[in-house]
């Protein structure tokens, strides 16, 4: 592909959008940035306190746990208070947090500190996700959830390296600059963002329109949403399952935590390089199509490192799969929400989505473990495949005419355009993907040194609840880390 096609991708992926949006997307960036606490808990709690590896994942679990919980909290907060006031309390309840995990040391004082955490950080989404969708046109919806999560990617990826880098400095200091950069997201968002919640409709002689009640209740009657959440949930469960099962899966074939670190780096590394190409070439496609070719990709990539045999290129290659289904999925199910979602509901139907999320971040790792230490990784891969080809299924079955009839309200011609250089860029894509692959492996061995995963010979065994990717530090086998970790990039934060 070409330079000048480079260029006018990106012109057209980033113009046209509000300026509230970018002070939204640079809050996101921020607070991503600046996510150490998830990252580096595992660690902190065994290496640093002298836990074990069995507490450490029942913490993790509590955060995912609180997830359930904060996101519908989340939602209907965003309804009943506005969208910005919820954010900014969520944020610095979170910043309170981080803040205190650098100072608490009982076990049962961290336990519910990180629960809040989790309660707090998973219900400021549905509020986020409200905001876009009530500030940003329909036919644009997608790509503005494609660029919000490109941000919190990229944030991640500058957090790992950064906090690989500031490791020395102490797990507590790391946890105190969470706090200031959530601080600072909340200062943004407060003094920069404006308040979005749509105003209550009037009818023709100005009174004032009743609005149907929307409890979470209703909102779970909505039969076409209540099938998207539930096929979302599939999709959650398998894309949970390599930050668990994959590590314990190249530990069953000889190889070492390094490699792993090599192999898991590309997510991130794709995602940051190519999340603007993808939506550049499927911006404006029917909804439907691209849940199932993502559910599809999700299938075929954890399905396919069953055959990966003690191969980092074809482990590196299956997470090039599942990423650039990742990369597809996540805009468009949060679009497909708001599609789907009436204006005085937005924040309930996001919470609902977002608990689908939450409970696959609890449950998943726990499945996982228990199948990688029974019947064997094989059998984990063999389900995933299975539960994603049943996503993309039910996805073409059951939500074709709620999602694709009057798709978008028409198309502008900048947006014909936009589908004309799409369709001129499409061939080159496959290779430019194939390339990517490549060059993602390479670039993840390229920064090998600072890559390290604390999973120690003990890793199956020690199968639990989630497994670190984290950068920087590399913990042996006697230093009680065992296979239980934060799971790097939350799958609940999604």
């Amino acid at each position: 592909m070409s330079i000048d096609s480079l260029r006018r991708s990106a012109r057209a992926t980033v113009s046209g959008l509000p300026q509230g949006f970018w002070w939204l997307w640079l809050s996101t960036l921020v607070n991503r940035t600046g996510a150490f606490v998830l990252t580096f808990l595992s660690l902190y709690l065994t290496v640093e306190l002298g836990h074990s590896a069995w507490f450490a994942g029942l913490v993790v679990a509590l955060h995912g746990l609180g997830g359930v919980a904060g996101s519908p909290l989340g939602g209907a907060l965003t309804d009943r208070w506005g969208r910005r006031p919820t954010m900014v309390t969520m944020h610095l309840a979170a910043a309170a947090g981080a803040a205190a995990l650098a100072v608490v040391t009982s076990a049962w004082a961290i336990a519910t500190v990180v629960l809040l955490m989790g309660v707090a950080m998973q219900a400021v989404r549905p509020s986020i996700n409200a905001t876009i969708a009530d500030m940003v046109p329909a036919h644009d919806v997608r790509r503005a959830y494609a660029l919000n999560y490109w941000a919190l990617n990229l944030g991640f990826a500058i957090a790992s390296i950064g906090g690989g880098a500031a490791i020395f400095l102490g797990y507590r200091t790391l946890f105190v600059v969470d706090a200031v950069a959530t601080v600072l997201c909340a200062v943004i968002v407060f003094l920069r963002l404006p308040e979005t919640r749509p105003e209550a409709r009037v009818d023709t002689a100005g009174e004032p329109v009743v609005e149907a009640k929307a409890s979470m209740l209703t909102v779970l009657r909505d039969a076409p949403f209540r099938t998207l959440v539930l096929l979302n949930l599939l999709v959650c469960l398998v894309f949970t399952a390599p930050w668990i099962g994959l590590p314990l899966t190249m530990a069953d074939q000889g190889l070492s935590p390094s490699s792993y670190g090599v192999v898991i780096a590309v997510n991130g590394i794709v995602i940051v390089g190519f999340q603007l190409l993808v939506n550049r070439l499927t911006d404006k496609r029917s909804p439907v199509l691209l849940l199932g070719l993502s559910s599809l990709l999700f299938a075929f990539g954890t399905g396919a490192t069953a055959l990966a045999g003690s191969s980092v290129a074809a482990f590196a290659a299956t997470v090039v799969v599942w990423t650039v289904g990742e990369m597809i999925h996540v805009p468009t199910n949060a679009a497909a929400t708001a599609r789907l979602s009436p204006e005085h509901a937005r924040g309930r139907y996001q919470g609902v989505m977002g608990m689908s999320w939450a409970v696959a971040g609890f449950v998943a790792p726990i499945g996982a473990g228990a199948l990688v230490g029974g019947p064997g990784p094989n059998v984990l891969w063999a389900v995933t495949f299975a539960l994603g080809v049943l996503a993309a299924v039910g996805y073409t079955v059951r939500l074709r005419k709620a999602l694709d009839d009057d798709i978008d309200g028409g198309r502008d011609a900048d947006s014909a355009a936009c589908d004309d250089d799409a369709a001129r860029d499409a061939a080159e894509a496959g290779a430019g993907a194939s390339a990517g692959a490549g060059a993602s492996a390479d670039a993840g061995v390229g920064i090998q040194a600072g890559l390290g995963v604390e999973a120690g010979a003990g890793a199956s065994a020690d199968a639990g609840v989630s497994i670190q990717a984290g950068l920087g530090v590399e913990a042996g086998p006697g230093e009680g880390v065992g296979g239980v970790g934060s799971a790097g990039k939350s799958p609940v934060s999604a």
